[in-house]
């Protein structure tokens, strides 16, 4: 299975997206495009290989997004916000992808919403499964 997560827009407060599967639709928060530098950017657009691993940090399986250039330990969880921190924003992300019902705002930074639900849903409908993960800009 394919899962494309299409990029909208990306600024200082972060990258945003959206992903469609099926009749689920979730949108997609990843730190600013910093030309792939670790814990500072959003990872490059591309196709990689997504897997059901534990994570040791999290203390809980979850999806590892595998194949990233020059980075390591990528995964799909629960996050608000995104932005770039040395510019005085708030990030709860180190270069991994996080996953809301909705967009929005919190405490004047753009964000992504229900965080934890969207993940909740996400993780039930892939059911552990590997996937592609096709990550391309509008």
């Amino acid at each position: 299975m394919t899962v494309r997560l299409q990029r909208l827009e990306s600024s200082d407060e972060g990258t945003f997206g959206v992903i469609k599967i099926n009749k689920l639709i979730l949108f997609t928060g990843e730190l600013p495009r910093r030309e792939n530098r670790s814990n500072i950017s959003c990872i490059p657009a591309g196709i990689y290989k997504c897997r059901w691993t534990y994570s040791n940090r999290f203390k809980r399986k979850m999806f590892l997004v595998d194949g990233v250039p020059d980075r390591a330990g990528i995964r799909i969880h629960a996050a608000n916000l995104m932005g770039d921190v040395t510019l005085g924003y708030k990030a709860q992300l180190n270069g991994c992808i996080a996953l809301g019902e909705k967009l929005g705002s919190i405490d004047g930074q753009k964000a992504v919403l229900l965080s934890v639900p969207a993940i909740r849903k996400f993780e039930k409908l892939m059911g552990g499964k590997p996937f592609e993960l096709e990550i391309t800009y509008a």
